[in-house]
This record gives structure tokens, sequence and C-alpha cells, in this order.
């Protein structure tokens, strides 16, 4: 490339002063030189700039971003800039090469190494260039993947030269990203078009397998391509909100996202029925009914019943799922479904298909998460609220993997409004103990147990389904012996996410100690279906926390997600903290369904393997005494054929109770008679048990 370009009237700078002016050591310099092209119109050259210290390309190149022969050979622009590096290094000179084609801002130590491996790069399509005033002549480029750099130009010319050619970069790649996604949009459409449009018999119909492959999964791709522009997009929104000198608007570009005709109907609830390779497998779509929500509303309770515990068996019921290997017939349903589908859908509008559902009600997934009781009894022996609150820690990390039964990804039945779930858990005393013990822990131990004789701590557990819209469950658990309980509400609410599903976890449950006096307030991760057109799995994601307003103690849980690329599944990392001291008392990482690693502040370590922790048999009464609405019973048929493997009969019973479900709703908005939950009373936003042990104590 050229050392210096020519002026607009034939003169300009020669290349001995760039080059000399480019050996300038002082923050911000740069090469002295003219700017060629002067009054050169388009996006890769500054109009009306005369003079300055960077060099631009000559103005047959820079007039439009591909050159004259549909290639852009040089530089837009480069020169030295100062580039912010940290606060022990500050300010250093860099050479930066604007690439107006590839849309990067990259950097070399110095010029005579910018045919090497750039030191760095920047993308700057949807980036925000702003002006600074930190400092004399700096700009800040913050590129849409968080990315940040601050620069110092030789003076105001300079920088604004700088300035203008990155936004006009950053304009171009934002329209043109723009462009290609209503192109690909637009093909995406006459794929589904062309598909749908074969005829129902012969050797190629609209419901053949790789057709049916190709429509889902495009959809999904471009649904997915569409959220990451969007993302995008809101992220340059942000940036040019909170930086000095926001962007002019016209620069935030939009994409609508995919619209088609058959999505608009299945999110109004107007698409009666999917074809599918099956007659017998159907999907219904149903407007504003919860996700599954089925069986018949009971008419209002006349209150509590009570739960004669000594009606309780242990529970001898398989807890293994099959694997969902996906059948050729539902994979059509799968697919079909999911071509239909509209990226960040509510899944509750939607009817999930019998063959994806686990033998179990949510409800019950609940108490199956309270398997190791004796962790959490052990809470309240602990001696001090270091102790405790570490104590619960290791309970709520151990709780997720046998909750979940592993990683495999089925869905357990929707509870309907009314639906309710009763279970109990014999602990022995002698597995109850503090896992870090104090040195006057033990005695106390021992003294608790001689004051009473029982063998076994007694822990009862009640959910109930309380709402339709939103879908909320509710449940319940204490220990009278130990004076402890939890109280939890959670909403739950599913999402399409492309190739996954995502259902947040709203609510919180909180832990109470009333021997101590102490609440801890927790609340619960998000959950992930992933792969859901081969081998399902699930993830757990999000950030949770714990805290204990009493003792300043608190706890945060950050359930990781799998990385695009690499990286390990089901990590968890957590910190607890004492916050009036600022004192970090534990850390934990680990997997939620492996091993977890506690190390404390006092050095030591403690190793949890929770797929070798006891499992605690839940104890709960024979269908033959449970009552109409009682989880195991109300769903007792579909339980039972989907054991067999008979989905069409276990579809056929769902759709029974679907349709008395939806009677008895009728019934009630007809007569104008809200529904009253039979165990819990709502309290603000949240929900209480009628009758907690803190009320009754």
């Amino acid at each position: 490339m050229e050392r210096a370009a020519q002026g607009a009237d034939g003169g300009g700078g020669s290349n001995s002063s760039s080059r000399s002016s480019s050996r300038a050591t002082s923050a911000g310099s740069s090469p002295s030189c003219s700017l060629a092209g002067r009054g050169i119109s388009g996006r890769s050259a500054v109009a009306g700039l005369g003079g300055g210290g960077s060099r631009s390309s000559p103005g047959s190149v820079a007039a439009s971003p591909s050159g004259g022969d549909g290639r852009r050979r040089e530089p837009a622009l480069e020169g030295v800039l100062s580039k912010y590096t940290n606060l022990l290094q500050g300010w250093q000179n860099r050479y930066f090469v604007l690439d107006f084609e590839a849309g990067l801002l990259q950097y070399f130590v110095n010029e005579q190494s910018k045919h090497q491996k750039p030191r760095g790069a920047l993308s700057l399509s949807g980036a925000i260039v702003s002006l600074s005033d930190e400092a004399p002549h700096m700009l800040v480029v913050y590129s849409a993947n968080g990315e940040m750099y601050k620069l110092r130009a030789a003076d105001a010319k300079e920088k604004q030269l700088w300035v203008t050619q990155l936004r006009a970069c950053a304009k171009y790649h934002m329209e043109t990203n723009s462009k290609m996604m209503n192109q690909v949009e637009g093909q995406q459409k006459n794929l589904v078009h062309a598909i749908e449009s074969l005829p129902g018999s012969g050797p190629l119909t609209a419901l053949d397998q790789d057709l049916l492959l190709l429509k889902a999964t495009s959809a999904a791709t471009l649904s997915c391509l569409g959220e990451c522009f969007n993302l995008l997009q809101q992220s340059v929104h942000q940036v040019g909100q909170s930086s000095h000198k926001p962007v002019a608007s016209e620069n935030i570009l939009g994409w609508p996202g995919p619209k088609s005709h058959s999505t608009e109907q299945l999110k109004n609830g107007t698409f009666g029925s999917l074809p599918s390779a099956s007659a017998n497998i159907t999907w219904a779509i149903v407007p504003n009914t919860a996700e599954d929500e089925q069986a018949l509303q009971p008419e209002p309770n006349s209150g509590p019943e009570l739960v004669l515990s000594e009606d309780e068996k242990s529970d001898t019921e398989d807890k293994e799922e099959a694997e969902l290997g996906v059948m050729e017939d539902q994979r059509s349903v799968i697919l079909h479904l999911i071509s239909q589908l509209k990226l960040g859908m509510d899944l509750t509008k939607v009817v999930l298909p019998t063959f994806i559902l686990e033998k179990r009600s949510l409800l019950e997934m609940y108490a199956d998460f309270m398997a190791h009781p004796d962790l959490l009894l052990a809470v309240t022996a602990g001696a001090t609220p270091e102790e405790r609150v570490i104590c619960f820690v290791e309970y709520y990390l151990t709780a997720f993997h046998e909750g979940r039964k592993g990683a495999l990804a089925k869905k357990p039945y929707n509870p309907i409004i009314g639906e309710t779930f009763h279970c109990s858990w014999e602990v022995p005393r002698d597995r109850v103990k503090p896992k870090r013990t104090a040195p006057h822990s033990p005695s106390s131990q021992e003294h608790l147990i001689a004051e009473e004789p029982a063998e076994s701590y007694k822990l009862r557990f009640v959910a109930e389904q309380v709402s339709h819209h939103p879908p909320i469950s509710c449940f319940y658990c204490e220990c009278k012996e130990k004076r402890l309980c939890i109280n939890t509400h959670v909403w739950t609410k599913s999402k399409f996410m492309g190739m996954s599903v995502g259902v947040s976890m709203i609510g919180e449950g909180v832990l109470r100690l009333l021997e101590h006096g102490e609440e801890y307030v927790f609340t619960l991760p998000s959950a992930y279906a992933r792969s859901i057109l081969t081998i399902p799995w699930v993830e757990l994601g999000g950030k949770v926390s714990i805290n204990c307003a009493k003792t300043g103690y608190s706890a945060t849980v950050i359930f990781h997600t799998k990385p695009f690329y690499g990286g390990k599944v089901h990590r968890v990392t957590a910190e607890v903290k004492h916050n009036p001291t600022n004192t970090i008392v534990c850390k934990v990482h680990g997997e939620w369904n492996g091993t977890l690693e506690f190390t404390y502040n006092n050095g030591e370590t403690k190793v949890v393997d929770t797929t070798t922790l006891p499992v605690c048999p839940k104890k709960i009464r024979p269908l033959e005494k449970q009552g109409p609405m009682e989880s195991r019973n109300l769903w007792r048929e579909v339980t039972r054929y989907l054991r067999l493997g008979d989905i069409d009969a276990a579809t056929e019973q769902k759709r029974r109770l679907e349709d008395k479900q939806r009677m008895e709703e009728r019934k009630r908005e007809n007569l104008r008679t809200p529904w009253q939950p039979k165990y819990f009373i709502q309290e603000g936003d949240g929900w209480v048990y009628f009758n907690p042990l803190w009320k009754a104590h």
C-alpha cells in the first residue's frame, strides 16, 4: 500500500513526512499525512476532511465497500492510536487497521508487524462508536459482543475521521445482516410452501421424514438466527443509551423475525390438529389453557382433609424412566410441531403429546427434591449461623439430582387446579447430624437424643395446584420435632427456544428454623430440555439466591449452562457470604448431578458425591385410600398405559381428563365462582400453608 496518499488537488504530503511522524511516541500520536480523496463520498472515507494523521485508501477504492472490482484490496483506514490497556500499563500506542470489507478493527504492536497476526480484533457489525470526555481526543468502540476499546487520537480532526469511518462500517454491516436475514426468511417461507404443497399420498408427500426434518430444522435455525440478531440489536441499543453521545436511532436497525401464517395460527390457538405419520397421535392446540391441564375440576371443597400417616406405606414404584428413543412416528409429530413454533412462544398454549410425559405429576417431582431429608434436618443441628447456612446450601445443591431422576428429559404431568400430593419420610435420628461440628455440638446432639427417645423424625409433605392462570404450585413440609418447615410457591413458565425448551421457575421458598428464629429465603433455577429432536437431556441454568436477614448470611448459586462450543455440562458454583463483614465463608464447585467440592474459609475441604448419597424413600398411601384429586390416583390410568407402552390408550385417557377439566372450568366461569384452594391461602404475591408450624407454636 502507498505510504502516503495524494491530496484532492494533486498535491499532498510526502512519504518521508509520513514515516517520520509515525515514529512519534506521545499518547495518541499517528502518522502525519494527507487524506486521499478529499471530498470522497460513501462509507469508507470522510467528505471534507483534509489532513489528519491516519491513512485512507485511494478514492477509487474507498467510494464503495467492495471497491471498483467487487473486492476491497486495501484497508479503509490505518494508523497509530493510543489504546487504554489497564491501570498498570495505562495508554499504549498501537497500530490500528480498519478492514471495511470484513467489518473488523484490528490492531498490531506497530506498523512493521501489521502483516503478522493481529494482537486483537473487534467486530464492528452492530458496534457503537461514541466520543468520551475521559481523556483528550478519546473515542470508545463498544462491540455487540460486549468487548470495548478505549482509544485516543492525535487531535480532534483525526478523532472525527476515525469515528466517522468506524460508524459507517458498523452501519453498513448491520444493514447487510438485516438484508441477509430478510432474504433467508423469504427463502425459508418458499421452502415450507413447497413442502406443504406436496400431495398427501404418493412417493413423496408432505409427511416425508426427511422433508419434515428439513422443515423443522430450517424454522428453528431461522428463529435462532433471528433471536441472535435481536439480542445484538438490544446490546447496541443499551450501549448507545449508556454511552456519552448515543448514536442516532436510525443506526439501530430492526428485523421483525419470521412471521409465517402457520405460526400465527398456532399462537392464536386456531390450529385444530397437526398431521402426523400416525393417525392416532394428534396435537391439540387449546387457546388460553395451561399446557397439559387435564382432568376434572372438583367442586368447591369443604376444607382440608385429614391425611392419616399410619396409612402411608414405603413407595415401591419404579423410579426409572425409559429413554425417550424417538420412534419414527413420534419424530414426525415433533418435527411438525417444531416447524410451526416461533422462538420465544409460550408453550402453555400447546398441549404436548403423551409419549414425552414422565410417569409422575409435577407435584410429586417437588416431593422427590426432598429425597435427602437427613441433610435438610441437619440444618437445625448446626451450632452456629455459619454452620446452618452452609448445611442448607449443601442440602439445596444435592436435591436436584434425585428430583430430576438424572439427566433424561421427560416432562412430568402438568397438575390441574385442585390436584394434591401427600407423602412423608421417616428419618433415623442417627443420620441427622451437622456436617461441620463445632466443639460443643456433640454434647448438644447427645442431649437432644436423650430427651427424645423416638427412633425417627417425621417429615410431612403436602403439595397443591392453586391456580390455572398463571399455573402456580405450592408445597409445604414440616418436622415438628425439629421445629423446621418449608413453604414454597412456584409458577412454571415454558418457552420454545429453537432446538430446546426452557422452563422458568418463578417464585420463592422459605425455610424456617423456629428454634433459632431464622428464615432462609431461596429461589429456584430454570430448566432446559436440550436436543429435542434426538435424545433429549436436561440441564439447569441461572443464578439463584439464599438469604437469611437475621444472621446476615447469604449464598449465591450459579447453575452454568453448557457453552455452544466445548465446556462441561451440569456445572454449578456457589459462594456463601457473611454480608456484615463481607467475608466469604464457603465456596462450592462441581456438578449438581455429580461431585461437589466444598472449600471452607479455614482451608478445609469436603467432597460430596450426589450419585452415592443414600435416598430416603417417601411413604405414600396406597391408591385405594387416596382421594380422587390426589396425583397418583388422578393420573393412574394414564400412568398405567404409559407403563404398558400403549401410547394411544394413554392419550385417550389424557383426552378424557382434559374434556372434563374444560367442562368444569366453564361451569365455574358461568357461575362466577372463584376457585378456593384446599391447603394454601394467598398472602400478597405469595401463598402460605393454611396451618403452618410457625403459627401453630
